[in-house]
């Protein structure tokens, strides 16, 4: 999974800090610091800041799970054919 945040966009209201603070930290007042490679465990916590993001400044790649297929999703496919 790969984050992207447009720092030309985020305006520093921190949701994204406070709901995923092992991948978003503020330094001061209006500086973002992010880690773009975000880890499985992560997920959770990342989506609950893409989605809280109050300027949509936030993007991640795969968050959907729709570039990654569950086993289920799979074996629909293989039977469906």
């Amino acid at each position: 999974m790969r984050l992207v945040v447009d720092l030309n966009k985020c305006q520093g209201y921190a949701q994204c800090a406070f709901l995923a603070p092992d991948v978003f930290t503020m330094h001061g007042e209006e500086s973002l610091v992010y880690n773009p490679r975000v880890a499985e465990d992560q997920r959770q916590g990342l989506a609950r800041a893409v989605a809280a993001c109050p300027v949509q400044a936030i993007t991640a790649d795969g968050l959907d799970g729709a570039a990654e297929p569950t086993a289920e999703s799979a074996r629909e496919a293989s039977h469906g054919s």
